[in-house]
């Protein structure tokens, strides 16, 4: 019988010893970094492989590691037209921030639309596909314009919803270094 009962304590000695062994490592591991929303759109939008104006695929994630402004748009959206020129002109004013359009509409439309209004600065084409990068962003209801910041750093900074302000988005700029 005391053999059997030391047999016992043997067991339960060595079944505490793994359980603390166990939770000791656990303890130890890095916890998985939670990434917010924000972060995750920024992520999804860098893993985007997305046709440009000439309908040439491009990687989004090029752009990693630089202040941008991303303008979700569409050629039948009339604010987004009355923006595009002011944003084309900003271009040359805020290197080396640099602006991109993602277009929700077909690669057609926006090679025609870049060339009337003589848009050089990267045109992707999203389709529809864009409305789901809209929500991450948090435009839930998919308007248009939208239009993202994003600083050096790449994290997400800013989102405007609608027709820009210019005078705001100048400023929002200027801060940048501090955001």
């Amino acid at each position: 019988m005391k053999k059997r009962n030391y047999l016992l304590f043997v067991l339960i000695a060595i079944l505490a010893a793994g359980v603390g062994v166990y939770t000791s490592y656990q303890h130890a591991q890095p916890q998985a970094v939670q990434q917010t929303p924000e972060a995750r759109a920024v992520a999804n939008l860098f893993a985007q492989t997305m046709p440009d104006a000439a309908g040439k695929p491009q990687a989004l994630s090029q752009w990693k590691g630089k202040p941008l402004i991303i303008n979700f748009w569409a050629t039948w959206c009339a604010p987004c037209v009355e923006e595009m020129p002011e944003l084309a002109a900003l271009q040359a004013e805020v290197a080396p921030v640099q602006i991109i359009g993602i277009g929700v509409d077909s690669q057609e439309n926006i090679a025609q639309f870049a060339e009337k209004f003589h848009i050089y600065y990267p045109l992707y084409v999203a389709g529809t596909g864009a409305t789901d990068l809209l929500r991450q962003f948090g435009n839930q209801a998919g308007g248009l314009p939208f239009t993202v910041l994003v600083g050096l750093d790449g994290n997400l900074k800013k989102v405007y919803l609608g027709r820009l302000n210019f005078d705001e988005l100048r400023r929002d700029l200027a801060s940048l270094k501090n955001m």
